[in-house]
């Protein structure tokens, strides 16, 4: 992979640009009463010329295919406020780093970030269950319903609170791959094997199945795996890694059965977070639009990344990448392996206890119904 794809965003043609935005517009417009009212009576602000430019890191790495919705996206604010609200973007490490990038926000470095939440747990460990987890739901709606239906978006507003920064949304995304240098068509061969996971419940689950797990960023990941420093790497979905050129410095790309096509991320949502500080000089009409603006990118984020998947898989196939599947009595193995650690993260941290108690109750849901309760038999939630 040059460098040049790993650092540099190539050129859309001004059409492209202008129907990309168009569309952001559209989907944020529906979005609310907010969004509409930005729409017809820019501010008093905005008529004087001043436009506030929100600072905003995101984890996408420049290039990619995350990273030229987040662009579009951000570009989309201005117009949609009024010209009141700008947004200036940042990809992966332009300011921060992923593991500092809550610290940059909270101290006034960056106004805002769109990050993955598994880049929070070393920190806060309640963040295991605001994103996707072994064996657990496995569909973006799934995440609707635990945080809209269940409650779960105030006790996310509540746990920023106290790291002073205002929970505003999340974005969906996609699954999570594993790409190998090496085959692997059962659990078994998991044993040994050096593997990057973003560390946590995840990392803890490949190590309960035999593998050596170690915890980098992404932007370290196809270095690694280059150098040979690992065997193997989970990273995002497909279009994604295939921008970064995994393709290049692996062979195999590792999957679950039919049933459970990825067993240990099979949705990683992101958040769009600010500074409390900041969010709190917002006007609540700006809070409002901004609030509906990243529920409209959610959609479209979500929308546009699987079209690019789409287009990805066949790109593997001619690069030579095989596919491998693990097997039913795999997922089954992995989930029994998975489950004492789920009760394991929840008992150790009460925030991260009264997610999970959400996730139970999900779970369990009749139009759900990933678990029963024999499975969790003998296990405990102590809230």
């Amino acid at each position: 992979m040059s460098g040049d794809t790993r650092h540099s965003t190539p050129a859309r043609p001004a059409d492209d640009r202008t129907a990309s935005r168009r569309r952001f517009l559209s989907s944020a417009a529906v979005g609310g009463a907010a969004a509409a009212g930005a729409l017809a009576m820019p501010s008093l602000a905005t008529a004087a010329g001043q436009t506030r430019t929100i600072r905003i890191q995101t984890s996408w790495q420049p290039g990619t295919t995350g990273y030229k919705i987040f662009e579009t996206w951000c570009a989309s604010v201005q117009e949609v406020s009024g010209g009141e609200l700008a947004f200036q973007p940042f990809p992966a490490g332009a300011v921060s780093g992923d593991f500092q990038l809550f610290d940059a926000v909270r101290n006034g470095v960056l106004d805002a970030m769109n990050l993955f939440y598994t880049y929070w747990v070393s920190r806060l460990p309640a963040a295991v269950f605001l994103t996707g987890f072994p064996m657990g739901p496995p569909h973006p709606h799934h995440w609707d319903m635990l945080f809209h239906s269940y409650g779960v978006a105030d006790i996310a507003r509540e746990l920023y609170h106290q790291q002073g920064l205002e929970w505003v949304g999340l974005v969906h995304h996609d699954m999570n791959l594993i790409h190998s240098k090496k085959p692997i068509n059962s659990l078994a061969d998991f044993e040994g094997l050096k593997i990057r996971m973003p560390g946590g419940i995840i990392a803890e689950c490949f190590a309960a199945i035999g593998a050596r797990t170690t915890l980098l960023p992404g932007s370290e990941v196809y270095p690694a795996l280059e150098k040979g420093t690992i065997d193997a790497a989970d990273y995002v979905g497909p279009a994604v890694n295939y921008d970064l050129g995994f393709q290049q410095v692996t062979n195999y790309i590792v999957m679950g059965p039919s049933s459970s096509p990825c067993m240990h991320q099979a949705a990683d949502p992101m958040d769009v977070a600010f500074s409390r500080r900041v969010w709190d000089s917002l006007s609540p009409r700006m809070q409002g639009l901004i609030t509906d603006m990243v529920n409209a990118y959610s959609r479209t984020h979500y929308t546009a990344i699987q079209e690019a998947n789409a287009a990805a898989w066949p790109k593997y196939a001619e690069a030579g990448t095989t596919v491998t599947r693990l097997s039913e009595d795999d997922a089954k193995a992995f989930r029994t392996a998975s489950i004492p650690l789920w009760f394991k993260w929840a008992n150790a941290d009460p925030m991260a206890a009264r997610i999970f108690e959400k996730h139970l109750q999900l779970m369990q849901d009749p139009t759900v119904a990933l678990i029963d309760p024999s499975d969790i038999e003998g296990h405990e939630l102590k809230l």
